[in-house]
């Protein structure tokens, strides 16, 4: 199948979604899935991102694809419609992000020698910082992160789903990585 019978397929399928369809709406997106994954992929590489975050985008179109449907002109084309929203966000998604340029620390790892902490200081670095945390805070990240216990270990230990440990989890490193951007400054 030729793009422009491709094409035609999905604007049978957009045309019966907007007239309130739900299964041709579900059969509609799965098909332009891989063709937004590809137009994105594009994108991210014609705007000088490389590899991109091209599933981040798919998702940014498909929400928009689902709010702005009626927008589109039925007597028309469906691809350049669809080209363009992708265009469009991963144009915003590079604009919200900034430019960045990524750079493995492998190839410094040579030139930026740590400076030699011995065990104690390291030590009390970390009890200064969870000192900062609640005592069930505390007893998370240490337990995960310093002692290395499942999520699953930690959750039975201290009656807890899996889901409310890592939420905790998450919620203590946050705090955790605020404070020390505060105290950096």
């Amino acid at each position: 199948m030729d793009f422009a019978e491709r094409e035609e397929e999905w604007a049978l399928l957009m045309r019966g979604a907007i007239a309130g369809d739900g299964a041709a709406y579900h059969r509609f997106l799965i098909a332009v899935a891989p063709y937004l994954r590809a137009t994105a992929r594009r994108q991210c590489v014609r705007l000088g991102r490389g590899g991109g975050d091209p599933e981040d985008i798919v998702q940014e179109v498909l929400l928009a694809i689902h709010l702005k449907r009626h927008t589109w002109d039925q007597g028309r084309a469906i691809g350049p419609w669809l080209a363009a929203i992708t265009r469009n966000k991963a144009i915003d998604m590079l604009r919200r992000r900034g430019r960045q340029t990524e750079v493995p620390i492998e190839n410094f790892i040579e030139q930026l020698p740590a400076e030699p902490v011995s065990a104690g200081e390291e030590a009390g670095d970390v009890d200064r910082m969870l000192a900062m945390l609640n005592p069930r805070q505390r007893d998370i990240i240490r337990s995960v992160s310093v002692n290395g216990d499942s999520i699953r270990e930690v959750a039975d230990r201290l009656e807890m789903s899996e889901g409310a440990v890592r939420v905790a989890l998450h919620r203590a490193l946050k705090a955790l990585a605020a404070r020390y951007r505060s105290d950096a400054k």
